[in-house]
């Protein structure tokens, strides 16, 4: 698995300037592969390939100019993104590439990188060397990762330009104390843990929302093409920019105090690209409650739930499980009841049967807890030990146990609830 260790480029005016033109050239040869792409059919010859894809840039580097002034290595890494692009798209983990547009997005890639193109000036500032740039400073936070082989220059819609460098990170050690921690993503709490620890993702000030308010009025009111209007996007990017950065500070640390502290992190299995589809609908068929179904989808990106899993996963690699997601906000993590009626509210969870009550989110992380540890413990030995043992098949209906799942006053459970129903005997003492 490759990471990326990223640090701020402190490019001179000359420099930013020889960087905008590698991102222009970057996004030409990009749209150009985009187009080739569109134009295909059924019926029709299939799109070139990568190899062809390079012979024609050499055509085109030789008839053009503007394109033969610039680095061969960004323009032949672009058609490799690209290439990528489709494989992710057809195996299904991406969608389809798409045009890209100045000043989204904008960054290239440099390959062949070698052991002298990086180098320390001082304390806080490095050296990389970019070609046709020549060397560029960059804020030396951390130590640049040994034996890198390529980096990757971007600029944001604020402006800043960064330098990433592609190297293998070494995964976190599990602590080895055998601790299981379930996590509960959500809007009002961001993540709820089975330890009852309630951490929220940090959003603007309310001064700042405030500002960003005025400043979208603003733009609204602004003629398209005006100076006005592009000075009131700048400064709309600079605070959505500070809120993208909090998010993410707040994700790595949260994620590498989880991964530290626990052999186990277990997350329910959501699908969130489909959580957060637009139910605006079509015409024909229009969709109900679209701006209450758009205020939740901004809630769940906000929190930053994909990339906290992530993360996670690139810390702690093999210790991430995934549950199923089925009844564990009904589901009484006490006596182990699904009651759908339990839940008062979003943040109260009293359970009719035992009288538990807590919060309803450390509740559900509790079950997602459960649920992890019985999927591991069952096989004998702990969670990061191998299997020893093969857990007995459960029988096959309630009839042969005479213990039935959903008692009276319930809210029934389902067959794709993560916790399997010998573990609610166990809970609640039933034979």
């Amino acid at each position: 698995m490759i990471g990326v260790s990223r640090y701020r480029l402190q490019p001179r005016p000359a420099q930013e300037q020889a960087l905008l033109e590698h991102c222009g050239h970057a996004r030409y040869v990009w749209n150009l592969a985009v187009e080739q792409h569109a134009h295909w059919k059924p019926g029709r010859k299939s799109a070139p390939g990568f190899a062809e894809q390079c012979r024609q840039l050499t055509e085109a580097r030789a008839a053009c100019a503007w394109l033969r002034a610039g680095s061969t290595i960004v323009q032949q890494q672009a058609l490799k993104d690209f290439a990528q692009a489709m494989a992710n798209y057809f195996g299904g983990t991406h969608r389809r590439p798409t045009w890209r547009t100045r000043g989204r997005g904008e960054g290239f890639r440099i390959v062949a990188v070698k052991a002298g193109d990086v180098r320390r000036l001082s304390r806080h500032v490095g050296e990389v060397k970019i070609p046709k740039v020549g060397w560029v400073r960059f804020r030396w936070s951390r130590t640049v990762p040994e034996g890198v082989k390529s980096f990757r220059v971007t600029r944001d819609r604020v402006g800043r330009w960064h330098v990433a460098f592609a190297a293998i990170p070494e995964p976190i050690p599990a602590p080895g104390t055998g601790d299981i921690v379930g996590v509960d993503r959500g809007v009002a709490v961001s993540a709820a843990l089975s330890t009852g620890e309630m951490l929220n993702a940090p959003t603007l000030r309310d001064t700042e929302q405030r500002r960003l308010a005025r400043l979208l009025r603003k733009l609204a009111r602004a003629k398209r093409g005006s100076n006005r209007r592009d000075q009131v996007k700048a400064a709309i990017a600079k605070l959505k920019g500070r809120e993208t950065d909090r998010r993410k500070n707040w994700v790595e640390k949260t994620s590498t105090d989880l991964a530290r502290r626990f052999d186990v992190i277990a997350v329910e299995d959501l699908k969130i690209r489909n959580m957060t589809r637009s139910a605006s609908g079509t015409l024909e068929a229009p969709g109900r409650n679209v701006r209450q179904k758009a205020g939740l989808n901004r809630g769940i990106l906000a929190n930053g739930w994909g990339r906290l899993v992530a993360r996670l996963e690139h810390k702690a690699p093999g210790r991430v499980q995934k549950i199923n997601p089925a009844c564990t906000s009904q589901r009484c993590s006490a006596c182990g009841i699904v009651d759908r009626a339990a839940r008062e509210s979003q943040a109260r969870y009293r359970c009719r049967s035992c009288g538990y009550a807590g919060n309803a989110d450390v509740n559900a992380a509790r079950n997602i807890a459960h649920a992890a540890g019985h999927a591991v413990a069952a096989r004998g030995g702990l969670p990061l030990g191998e299997p020893v043992n093969r857990e007995p098949q459960p029988v096959s209906s309630q009839r042969e146990t005479g213990w039935n799942p959903t008692p009276s006053g319930g809210g029934g459970c389902q067959s794709s609830c993560p916790i399997p129903a010998s573990y609610v005997r166990s809970r609640t003492g039933e034979p």
